[in-house]
C-alpha cells in the first residue's frame, strides 16, 4: 500500500502548499537553506508555477514549454492559481483530507 501512502503524502503537502498561498505566506513551505541562497522572489515564483501544475482542469495548467518561459522569466505574468482541483477541503483539526474522484498520477524521480 506504499503508493496510496504516497499519494496521500502528496495531497497533504500540495494542501499545504495551497494553505500557506491562500494565507499570503508560502515561504513557510521552503527550507531555511532555499532561502538562504536563493532570492525570494524565485521562491515565490517556483511555488506559483507548482500551484498553476496541479490546477484541476488540463486547460488551466501550464503546458512544459510555458513551464519554462516561466521558470526562465522574471517578466512572464502568471494567472492566479485556483484551489487544487482533487483538494476539496483540509481540516486543520485532524488529518482527514478529502480529494475528488479525479485520477492523477505522480512522478518520483529516482537517480540511478
Amino acid at each position: 500500500m506504499q503508493t496510496s501512502n504516497n499519494r496521500r503524502q502528496w495531497i497533504l503537502l500540495i494542501g499545504y502548499a495551497w494553505r500557506l498561498w491562500k494565507e499570503g505566506s508560502p515561504l513557510e513551505l521552503a527550507a531555511p537553506i532555499i532561502l538562504d541562497s536563493c532570492p525570494v522572489s524565485e521562491v515565490i515564483r517556483c511555488i506559483h508555477i507548482s500551484l498553476l501544475c496541479v490546477q484541476q482542469h488540463a486547460e488551466d495548467r501550464p503546458r512544459m514549454a510555458s513551464v519554462v518561459l516561466m521558470l526562465g522569466s522574471e517578466t512572464a505574468l502568471l494567472p492566479q492559481p485556483k484551489e487544487p482541483g482533487f483538494l476539496k477541503e483540509e481540516s486543520s483539526s485532524s488529518n482527514h483530507v478529502s480529494w475528488s474522484t479525479n485520477e492523477i498520477s505522480v512522478s518520483v524521480l529516482e537517480a540511478r
